[in-house]
Parts: structure tokens; C-alpha cells; sequence
């Protein structure tokens, strides 16, 4: 019951330390971050303990599957050279540099342990910085580059983590034996999350039922991770495609009225489980701290110090360094200019390079080493202190520096969203045709009157959908005003608060749809 008790004191301060992110103007990682570290110093905290090998799949596999669902493989196509370098070149350059430097503070650290460090530093995470930067509305190709990267290199480093984890059990490494490996369990992953994908819609629209299709959508997630395992193959690549390919087909055979639901649980389940990352770190390093000397703790705190100082440096490093490759390649070969154009701008490829914030990733990658593991507290010490110090330098000087250097957004995501929605309504007004008069005539006039503000302007927020709002407001002022006074009834009260809802949603798309 203690616990039960502490998990929902812990979840209530996590929504109060987000409300407060959000009106400082803060993302909310650097918050849960800051109460994360503030746990570890908390006396008689609740001592929580998960199996390591279930952290991955309950912390990462819906947080991917999730940030799989909205990718555009289109985008990523188009911006393939640096989502590559940053994928495979950065988080290889930053593995190595981390192992090394780890190595260099402690001789007898092993190399495949030295290197699993390296893998769970590497990988950045774009939720604070996206949780910024679209706010402030950067050039789109930004917030793609950083997506596609967060998406992706978490599959390279977590693949590099797997094999240097094996290493250290097996007692051995070989780079022969490993790649031969990592292309196949590469090819056999993406395989089976494609197969998997095309599976799971058929199995969907089994569901119609919003509760029912959630859970199946939550137990299909995991069921996907745990076959993926189970077969030695990659949980990580076997997810992302798996979103990649629900995201091209689910939408043509699921309901308005299950994806709004579905949306919603998805968004609060992400939050849940940043909340939980940062508190499960948090509470293992009270035990750590209080192990550790007075002499080992400062020992440890140089080197932590140093991980965070590389990671940062690195990044910063290779992004300077494409950029001039870029410049170099593209005065010779005209094809090379457009795919490698998105970081030749300086204020551009600054922004990118200062968005290296780490985050869940690294916190499960860290605390689903085995406990055996050498050096286990160090490591975990370390890619604490790594997602901590990020958040803080970089996430609180993110939206400044954006400020600083003045980049806005030409608006392509406007531009193509006022495209389709003409083509829809047209194509939704051309369906009426033949219909009877009387009953087509109200819709059709909508639907044109829709079509006229989109000729208008790109502009969402119109005149109609202001004062359809405020017509809205009305009839749920008169609605509650009924209820309260005894003229109807709770059931159906809320069968006219659902019709209202419907009609709210037309009137205000779901925010971060531009």
C-alpha cells in the first residue's frame, strides 16, 4: 500500500511540475529531470525495483511505436544525407569517444562494457527539443532531421548496446563475427516488423470498440517487441517499422471515433512513462550514492562530468564537420547540393547541433543492464548525469538561442495542408451530387463555405471556426445550465455533450496538425 501511495504522490507532483513547465514556458523533460535528480537525495525514499529485462520493452516500445506513427517517410527521403550522418556517423563517433574517455578514467573497465556506456549516451532525444522548437515555429526541415534522427539512431545505438552487453557475458568481442550479425538481424527486423504491420490493421478493425481496440493496440505493441526478442532479432528496428507501416494503412480502415480516443491514451501513456524513467533512475541512485566513499563519489563525478562534456562536444564536432563537407561536395557535384542542403546553413546546422538532449532511451538502456554488469553504478551514474546536464544546458538555452539566431519556418507543412483540405472538400462536394436536395443542401453548403476559406487564406483559425466556437460555448452553457436545473438528465446530458464534442473538433483541429 506504501507503495501504491508514493507511485501516486510521485505521478500527482509530475502533472504539477508539467502544468508549471508549461506556463514557465519550460519543456516538461528538464522538469522531470530536475524532480528525477531530487529523488535520489530524498530520505527513506520507496526502494522500486524492475527486472531488467522487461525496462526496454515497457519504456521504449510504445515511445517508439509512437514516434514511429507520426514519421513521414516522405520527409525522411528527402533529408536522408543528414539523418543518416547523424544516425550511423554521430552516434558511432560518440559511442567511441564516450568508451574511450570511460577507458582513460578507468584502465580496467572492459571495452565491451566501455562501449555499451558509449551506445547509451549516444542517442538523443527529440522530445524536448521538438517540445521547443515548435513553439517557435523553425524551419520544418529542422524538426524533421531531428525526428527521423531521434527515430532511428535509437535502433543503431541500442544494436550496438545489445552486441557490446553480449560481448561482456560471452567474455569476448569480434568484429568479424559482429557485423555479419548486426546485417542480419538488420534485414530479418525490418522483415518481420513489415509482415507484422500488415497483420496487426487486418487484426484491428477487428475492434471497433475504443477500450477494446486500445488495449489490443497496446498488447499488439509488446507482442510485436517480445516476438522480435524472442527470435534474437532487433525489438527497436522491429517497432519502428511496425509503426512506420500502421501509420501508411491504419488510417483507411479505423473511425474517427476510435482515433481521437486512441490519440489521447497514447499521449498520456508517453508522459507516464517519462514520468516513471526519471523517477525509477532517481530512487536507484540513492542507493548508489550512499554506497559509494566520499572519494569514489567524486572519482565518479569527474567522470560523468567528462561523459556529459563528450557527448555535447561530439556532437558539435561532426555537425561543423558535415556542414563543411556539405559546402566542400556540393561546389563539385550540383545532385548533392539539395539532399545536404538542410544543415549548409549555418544558423540551421547551430540549432541541430545544440538539440542533443538525451532522455528515456538512455535512462532504460542504462537501467536494464544486467545487475552483474561491470560497473553498473558508474554507468548508471553516468547516463543520469548525461540526460540530466543536457536537459538543463541545452533545453533551457534552446528557445534563447533560437531567438537569438531569428529562424522562421517557410511554411510547407501550411502549404500542403491547404492543398489537401481544398482537394478533400471538393472531392466531399462532388459526392453529393445525384443526392436529395433536402437532405444534401445543409452539408454541401458547409462544405463550400469550408472550400471558401481555404481560397481565403492558409489560416486556420477563421472567422467560422471563431464564431462556430463561440455558438458552441453557448450550447454548452445551456446544456449544463439544463442539467443543473433538473430539466434533463445525466444520459442525456452526455449523448449532447458527445454531439458537441464532434463539433468542436471541426471547428479546432487537433493541435500540432500545422
Amino acid at each position: 500500500m506504501v507503495l501504491f501511495e508514493s507511485i501516486l504522490a510521485i505521478m500527482f507532483g509530475a502533472v504539477l511540475l508539467a502544468a508549471a513547465s508549461r506556463r514557465a514556458g519550460i519543456p516538461y523533460p528538464v522538469v522531470l529531470a530536475i524532480g528525477g535528480t531530487a529523488l535520489a537525495f530524498i530520505p527513506n525514499a520507496p526502494r522500486i525495483a524492475l527486472d531488467p529485462e522487461l525496462v526496454l520493452a515497457l519504456f521504449v516500445a510504445p515511445i517508439l511505436l509512437d514516434a514511429a506513427f507520426d514519421s513521414s517517410p516522405r520527409d525522411l527521403r528527402r533529408n536522408w544525407l543528414p539523418v543518416s550522418s547523424l544516425v550511423f556517423v554521430a552516434v558511432g563517433v560518440t559511442t567511441a569517444a564516450v568508451a574511450i574517455v570511460a577507458r582513460w578514467f578507468v584502465p580496467d573497465l572492459p571495452w565491451a562494457a566501455a562501449i555499451a556506456l558509449g551506445a547509451i549516451v549516444a542517442p538523443p532525444d527529440a522530445v524536448a527539443a521538438t517540445a521547443i522548437l515548435r513553439k517557435v515555429r523553425p524551419p520544418h526541415r529542422i524538426v524533421v532531421i531531428l525526428e527521423g534522427e531521434s527515430l532511428l539512431n535509437d535502433a543503431t545505438a541500442l544494436l550496438i548496446y545489445r552486441l557490446a552487453v553480449g560481448a561482456v557475458a560471452a567474455g569476448s568481442f569480434s568484429l568479424t563475427s559482429a557485423l555479419p550479425a548486426f546485417a542480419i538481424v538488420t534485414v530479418g527486423s525490418i522483415v518481420l516488423g513489415t509482415l507484422l504491420g500488415l497483420a496487426a490493421v487486418r487484426l484491428l478493425v477487428l475492434f471497433r470498440d475504443p477500450p477494446s481496440a486500445i488495449i489490443v493496440q497496446f498488447i499488439t505493441t509488446f507482442g510485436v517487441w517480445i516476438l522480435a526478442e524472442r527470435l534474437h532479432l532487433s525489438g527497436i528496428i522491429t517497432i519502428v517499422v511496425y509503426g512506420i507501416i500502421l501509420a501508411r494503412t491504419a488510417p483507411a480502415v479505423t473511425s474517427a471515433r476510435l482515433r481521437i480516443p486512441s490519440y489521447a491514451v497514447w499521449e498520456t501513456t508517453v508522459f507516464v512513462l517519462q514520468v516513471l524513467a526519471f523517477v525509477l533512475v532517481g530512487l536507484q541512485l540513492q542507493p548508489i550514492l550512499e554506497g559509494f566513499d566520499a572519494a569514489q563519489r567524486v572519482e565518479y563525478a569527474w567522470i560523468a562530468v567528462a561523459v556529459l562534456a563528450t557527448v555535447i562536444v561530439v556532437r558539435l564536432t561532426w555537425v561543423a564537420t558535415y556542414r563543411a563537407l556539405a559546402l566542400l561536395i556540393s561546389g563539385r557535384a550540383s545532385g548533392v547540393s539539395d539532399k545536404a542542403a538542410s544543415l549548409q546553413n549555418i544558423k540551421g546546422s547551430i540549432v541541430v547541433a545544440w538539440c542533443g538532449m538525451r532522455g528515456i532511451v538512455t535512462l532504460a538502456a542504462a537501467y536494464a543492464l544486467p545487475a552483474n554488469f561491470p560497473h553498473r553504478d558508474m554507468i548508471l551514474l553516468c547516463a543520469f548525469t548525461v540526460v540530466v546536464g543536457t536537459l538543463l544546458i541545452q533545453g533551457l538555452t534552446l528557445a534563447p538561442l533560437l531567438r537569438y539566431l531569428a529562424i522562421s519556418d517557410d511554411h510547407p507543412v501550411d502549404r500542403e495542408f491547404a492543398l489537401a483540405r481544398k482537394a478533400a472538400l471538393e472531392a466531399a462536394i462532388g459526392s453529393l451530387e445525384g443526392a436529395l436536395p433536402a437532405a444534401a443542401a445543409a452539408i454541401r453548403q458547409e462544405y463550400r463555405d469550408m472550400l471558401e476559406q481555404t481560397g481565403r487564406a492558409a489560416r486556420l483559425d477563421t472567422d467560422h471556426n471563431a464564431l462556430r466556437r463561440t455558438a458552441l460555448a453557448a450550447a454548452r452553457k445551456t446544456a449544463f445550465d439544463l442539467r443543473q436545473h433538473g430539466n434533463i438528465g445525466d444520459d442525456a446530458f452526455h449523448r449532447l455533450e458527445e454531439e458537441l464534442d464532434w463539433l468542436e473538433l471541426g471547428a479546432a483541429p487537433r493541435e500540432g496538425s500545422t
